[in-house]
């Protein structure tokens, strides 16, 4: 087998990305996806401004964030990768499924859908490459009211 090349990682890196909300694992693979500190740009989907954040801090977002779901779906593909030295760019299609508890959803959708485009970059470090700019654009969406901010806007009345 032929080592792997920079496109090879890469797509594997958000294959990675998208398992730490699908496997729920906040332990091992954020440090093996991310720069620290890391840029974030959400706005797209949450009403939240861009950020930079230690990836500490992060990691906490994500497991409160994705908390309220049963389960979550991140299909990430249609790759356009460039590589420039030790820096990447990453363009990348999302078709992302968040699934509530049905005591959430009372008898309506149980399933928020958000579909778009990732815009990411990445750099080389000397464990592999790491993301260090994430860029969600969302150009569609279903059932927002159940998404994580709204449910917590819910429950906090």
């Amino acid at each position: 087998m032929n080592p792997p090349t920079d496109r090879d990682e890469l797509v594997e890196l958000l294959s990675r990305y998208a398992d730490i909300a699908d496997m729920k694992e906040y332990d091992k693979l954020p440090g093996l996806v991310f720069t620290d500190p890391l840029t974030l740009d959400f706005s797209s989907v949450a009403d939240i401004p861009p950020m930079t954040t230690p990836l500490a801090r992060y990691v906490e977002i994500l497991r409160g964030s994705f908390a309220p779901f049963a389960a979550t779906h991140h299909a990430i593909t249609g790759h356009v990768i460039t590589v420039d030295g030790d820096t990447a760019t990453i363009h990348a299609h999302v078709r992302a499924e968040h699934w509530v508890p049905r005591e959430l959803a009372g008898t309506g959708p149980d399933r928020w859908l958000v579909v778009g485009f990732y815009d990411n970059e990445a750099v080389r470090t000397p464990d592999g490459w790491r993301l260090n700019r994430v860029k969600l654009t969302a150009t569609h969406q279903e059932n927002t009211h159940l998404s994580s901010a709204a449910l917590a806007a819910q429950q906090a009345h």
